[in-house]
């Protein structure tokens, strides 16, 4: 049977130039410097510093050498945006910020070879004695080791991969056995195939102590009675003490459950943040300054544009001077509406940072998060008269310099919920309050999130226990039974 459907689908259309500026605001500092520098080697006619004479592209618009601009066009109308920009384009505040480009001002110390977590693990072992068909089957189960140094793969899937994949062909046994020659390698608990298992690869590896051998054997047939924090039943269970047991939870506690993230050879890209913008106070009122990165002096080529008057003072117009003449006008060109792009972009970066400022005037004059009001994208854009999509860029990339600490720009933003006055408050205000209220419970009785739902309507904000639950989630603070000390 043959149905008919009518689907409207609504487009956003741009040209090629605004798809190119909205990425070039959508850029933090470091990231936007690296583009300048691509720029300026793919564009000859780009120059930093300053110039006094600039390349009008007026003063050429009538001349010949227009005739023989056969350039491809491009309709914009033929153009989605979807097909050009990236996820972080839709309003999100839970995406990742990007200030992964390199910093001259990098304090890391440099390396001569530097060499990854999984590299590392192969040349460990080297120490080991392995024949061949051992050497490929551990050499397998490392590049099957995540970079948290688990291996989250069942041992009959690793089997059969290697077969498929490797033409390793084993049995489970042998697997099983290199296995044990992973664990053995630094640092102590990579391999484990679950959080049991790495604690207790580490217990194993430390000098056997009376805590230490409590704690594996706690870890080993207790785990349940442990991840619950049922210590008074793990005190019945080992007939031991408050204090016994307090030691070998200690011994526990300073274990690490990610073994490979700590790496320092890892291959993640570490972040360096550059603040993008500074707000100082002076004589009490707000000053805001965009990082003088992101205003560089540039001009067009004096020589490029001698060459364009060199042809046009010629009598003999040849076709290869047309070619060389249109090659140039397109990097005059291009060289024009990159510094024009780069202006918009300090002046979209300031207007928006500078509404958002004033916006939250009361909280960056004292650095009292609970006086962050309730802030959206579309209260920004009003103000700013942009797109909701070009505030997000902003905020979601960049970071600015306070009094009180260098902080993401989407971070001010948050929805808005009623106190039991009628108020609109913000839900950063609530979290806070939450936060505080949760440190300054009484650890050995924590607060179960009915309980913080009522001290909450206590304090003016009536809201669920769910939502507690939910905030306390994005604060990453566990439910009460795990927040439990002994």
């Amino acid at each position: 049977m043959l149905k008919q459907f009518l689907n409207l689908k609504l487009s956003q259309k741009l040209s090629p130039q605004q798809i190119q500026l909205m990425k070039l605001i959508q850029l933090p500092t470091q990231a936007f410097e690296q583009r300048l520098l691509e720029e300026m080697n793919e564009n000859p006619a780009l120059e930093s510093g300053k110039e006094e004479e600039e390349y009008e592209k007026d003063e050429f618009e009538n001349d010949d050498y227009d005739d023989y601009d056969d350039s491809e066009s491009i309709d914009a109308d033929d153009i989605n945006i979807d097909e050009y920009l990236s996820d972080d384009d839709t309003p999100d505040y839970k995406t990742q910020a990007n200030n992964y480009s390199d910093d001259d001002e990098s304090r890391e110390s440099p390396l001569a070879a530097p060499i990854s977590f999984h590299q590392d693990l192969i040349n460990q072992l080297n120490t080991f004695i392995l024949d061949d068909h051992e050497r490929e089957i551990a050499e397998f189960l490392v590049g099957s080791i995540d970079d948290m140094g688990y291996i989250r793969r069942s041992i009959p899937d690793m089997v059969d991969d290697m077969a498929f994949t490797q033409g390793i062909y084993t049995d489970e046994y042998m697997v099983e056995r290199m296995l044990h020659v992973i664990h053995e390698l630094e640092p102590s608990g990579v391999g484990a195939r679950d959080l049991q298992e790495c604690l207790l690869l580490q217990l194993k590896h430390k000098t056997p102590t009376e805590s230490v051998d409590l704690a594996a054997d706690i870890i080993e047939n207790q785990f349940d009675a442990f991840t619950k924090k049922h210590y008074d039943k793990l005190i019945q269970k080992y007939s031991i003490s408050n204090e016994q047991l307090k030691k070998a939870i200690y011994e526990i506690e300073k274990l690490n459950p990610k073994p490979g993230g700590g790496f320092t050879g890892n291959n993640k890209i570490t972040e360096n943040v550059v603040p993008d913008f500074a707000i100082r106070i002076i004589d009490n009122e707000l000053e805001l300054t965009l990082n003088g990165r992101n205003a560089p002096s540039l001009h067009v080529s004096k020589d490029y544009q001698e060459m364009l008057q060199t042809y046009k003072d010629s009598r003999d117009k040849s076709g290869a001077q047309k070619e060389a003449v249109q090659f140039i006008k397109q990097k005059l060109d291009s060289a024009k509406w990159f510094i024009d792009a780069i202006r918009q972009r300090q002046e979209t970066l300031f207007i928006t940072m500078n509404a958002i400022m004033h916006y939250q005037e009361e909280y960056f004059l004292d650095g009292d998060e609970t006086k962050l009001k309730p802030m959206i994208l579309k209260d920004i854009a009003d103000i700013v008269g942009l797109d909701i999509s070009t505030v997000s860029r902003v905020a979601n990339s960049k970071y600015v310099e306070t009094p009180y600490g260098t902080k993401l720009i989407k971070e001010f933003f948050s929805e808005a919920m009623k106190n039991d006055q009628g108020e609109d408050v913000s839900t950063l205000e609530i979290k806070k309050i939450l936060q505080n209220v949760i440190e300054e419970e009484d650890k050995k009785k924590p607060l179960p999130d009915d309980q913080l739902a009522e001290i909450l309507k206590e304090k003016g904000y009536p809201i669920a226990r769910r939502t507690i639950a939910k905030y306390r989630e994005q604060l990453d603070i566990p439910v009460a039974r795990m927040r439990k000390k002994i």
